[in-house]
């Protein structure tokens, strides 16, 4: 017999079991809530304190100008925030009151276009917003909504209140690096540019290199201690690198100077403009412009056309239909063309030179009618010569490089596209017809970009030999290289010697006797090309009433001794129009702004040891240069003064210096404009002219 009694153990157990089912549905009650009611609170509590680890950013690489000047760096920035949950106010928020009045007033002094009384009411908004789960005060607040740099961050931590531990006041910050240029919006299509709100680049040398400007990032561990977090070092992040570039900041000042300066006249207005320099031996790019108009009249560089603007790129085009006639022999430089007065008919539509209004230019040779770039010597050679196979010309164009893909390490380039003829199987041509190939050699029916251009003309400067484009020199890390990317030649030969050879005795010529004088130089050689197409509209037609034009000028200088070779390129509506005359100039400055650094012209080569050379002073206030002869043991100037001391009429100021020129003007209350640079050679308000009211004065200095 059982010693327990059955009837007073079971309901015990009975009991129990029920209790622990009630236990059971409870927790189950309580975990089916949880997933529900509660699962926003659980969610945000669990990203803002359960993360084992964090990702920690490197700080991205610099890119460097080819002589180490920064043009794109990383700094910090900073976006600020308040916790209104923080301990100092889970406390008790007395403190918050007793400093929120300075806090803002302190705010409105580093941030001045919102009122003390503007930043309290926002404060206040934050600290009473009720959250989602019915918490009140946000966690996340912004006090600012931009980001700020570092010096404008310690302004901020140090007011009252916000220079207590964060956990304690809850002012806290997120940090970026940011992306800043220290010479602006030079070469800033080429150099490339950053999305603000992440560390992603979309454009330029920062996209195609990312990968080495990136770095690696880290990973810190965070553990919880005494209701804190401590961030244990993991991984640590890994910097990005350093990449020098070809670029050189006066080259790429000098050639974006020059190029604005001719975009503003008013007599060309630009639409668009675009100047390479590049080195001919190595192929490096010393300086890329890129600039567009915008809405507001403003030139910016919004799109990298050197590389991407693929356009029909006129009268440039004709070195390339001569180079291959010349190394396929089929002419030389005495062979005679007859142009008669402008005009021919070619397959039943009008082949014009430019001044067949005057009558053209008769009976010409090869290298003259590249000189006068006459669209009829043209035509005419590579028509007579290549007509009946013209896939042998454009074979030709392939292979002298002014169709060679260039494979730049830069997103948005285009190659070029010049087609090729194709026949049917009875033989037709089923892409061509017989004025394709004449309008084709004259720089029509082909895109290209100037990029593409600047490298055929640089592989005549280099005796032949193409180079690539080079961009990026190396890369560096903690001041070492890593890695180095060479000059690479694209073809070690375009054409034979004698056709290049005499292509650049032909451009010379072109420079010193025909319509590129305006490009040439009294100090060097300067060799090159002009050319003016008419382009399409934004419609892609050439007939909406505005007549548009692409001036262009390639080259190289010297052309005894080529070191650089540059192409100039402007897209302006309407006439004047003139590649040698517009574009030409813009080279002209280009040229001999670079060349000053090379030029080593010393008195000491024009004197014997008999001669006493006298410093050339310009007219107008000879103070300073008086100091300077007193110190050389030259006798004082007295002060020109070439026209009477009357305020009331024009001065004239042609020998002086800008300076002195536009304070005699400007003393009289006569406006003036200055175009070009040394001393004046022009004005427009003639000198002893009586002033009126509102007078401009129009300076030319040369």
């Amino acid at each position: 017999m059982s010693r327990f009694n059955n009837n007073q153990v079971m309901p015990r157990y009975m009991i129990i079991a029920v209790v622990l089912t009630l236990i059971g549905i409870a927790i189950i009650g309580k975990a089916l809530y949880i997933m529900t009611a509660k699962k926003q609170y659980w969610t945000e509590v669990a990203d803002r304190l359960k993360r084992d680890s964090v990702s920690v950013k490197p700080m991205r690489g610099n890119i460097l100008s080819c002589d180490g000047q920064l043009m794109a760096t990383s700094i910090p920035e900073y976006k600020i925030f308040m916790d209104f949950q923080a301990a100092a106010f889970v406390d008790g928020d007395s403190l918050w009151l007793d400093k929120v009045d300075s806090i803002c007033e302190g705010l409105n002094k580093v941030f001045p276009t919102i009122s003390a009384h503007e930043f309290k009411i926002w404060l206040e908004t934050g600290k009473h917003k009720v959250n989602k789960n019915g918490s009140v005060g946000a966690r996340h607040w912004p006090i600012w909504p931009r980001r700020i740099d570092y010096n404008t961050y310690v302004e901020v931590s140090q007011l009252p209140f916000f220079n207590m531990p964060k956990y304690k006041s809850g002012f806290h910050t997120e940090e970026f690096n940011a992306r800043r240029r220290p010479f602006g919006s030079l070469a800033l299509r080429t150099v490339g540019g950053m999305f603000g709100a992440k560390d992603s680049a979309y454009y330029g040398l920062e996209l195609s290199y990312d990968s080495l400007l990136r770095g690696t990032p880290g990973i810190t561990g965070r553990r919880k201690i005494l209701n804190r977090y401590m961030n244990i070092p993991v991984t640590l992040p890994i910097d990005g690198c350093d990449i020098v570039t070809t670029i050189d900041v006066n080259m790429q000042d000098l050639a974006e100077r020059s190029l604005l300066d001719m975009l503003k006249n008013p007599q060309v207005n630009g639409e668009m403009g675009v100047a390479i320099l590049m080195e001919v031996n190595t192929g490096d790019i010393k300086a890329i412009v890129n600039m567009i108009k915008n809405k507001d009249g403003q030139y910016v560089e919004a799109v990298n056309s050197a590389i991407s603007y693929r356009c029909e790129p006129g009268s440039v085009f004709k070195v390339a239909s001569f180079l291959v006639a010349l190394d396929d022999g089929v002419v030389d430089t005495s062979y005679v063309i007859h142009t008669g007065s402008g005009v021919e008919m070619m397959h039943g539509r009008p082949m014009k030179d430019h001044n067949w209004r005057r009558g053209g230019y008769g009976d010409i040779n090869v290298a003259r009618a590249l000189e006068v770039s006459s669209n009829i010597g043209v035509s005419h050679v590579i028509d007579k010569y290549y007509g009946k196979e013209p896939e042998r010309y454009v074979k030709g164009l392939y292979r002298v490089g002014i169709h060679e893909d260039l494979k730049l390490p830069l997103v948005g380039y285009l190659p070029p596209r010049i087609r090729m003829p194709e026949r049917n199987q009875r033989g037709q041509y089923t892409n061509w017809s017989k004025t394709a190939l004449p309008w084709m050699s004259i720089g029509y029916e082909t895109q290209i970009a100037p990029i593409n251009t600047v490298t055929f003309y640089n592989a005549i400067a280099n005796n032949g030999k193409m180079m690539r484009p080079r961009f990026v020199k190396k890369v560096m890390k903690n001041g070492e290289t890593i890695a180095e990317y060479p000059p690479q030649v694209i073809k070690e030969r375009i054409a034979k010697p004698q056709a290049i050879k005499t292509m650049q005795t032909i451009l010379e010529h072109v420079v010193s006797q025909g319509l590129g004088r305006k490009a040439g130089s009294p100090l060097f050689k300067v060799a090159g090309k002009t050319g003016t197409a008419q382009v399409a509209d934004q419609y892609g037609g050439y007939h909406s009433g505005i007549t548009r034009y692409w001036l262009s000028f390639a080259g190289f200088f010297p052309a005894d001794e080529p070191r650089y070779s540059c192409i100039v390129c402007i897209k302006k509506s309407g006439l004047p129009a003139s590649g040698g005359g517009m574009s030409g100039v813009v080279f002209h400055h280009i040229a001999e702004g670079v060349m000053a650094r090379y030029l080593k012209l010393s008195v000491d080569d024009a004197q014997d040891e008999n001669s006493v050379i006298i410093p050339d002073v310009k007219i107008g206030n000879a103070d300073a240069s008086n100091i300077v002869l007193s110190q050389l043991g030259i006798d004082k100037r007295e002060q020109h003064q070439k026209s009477p001391y009357n305020l009331a009429v024009a001065p004239d100021v042609t020998g002086m210096g800008a300076r002195d020129a536009v304070y005699e003007m400007e003393r009289r209350g006569v406006k003036v404009r200055l175009h070009g640079r040394g001393k004046v050679k022009r004005q427009s308000l003639p000198a002893g002219k009586t002033i009126a009211d509102g007078d401009m004065c129009e300076l030319t200095l040369e």
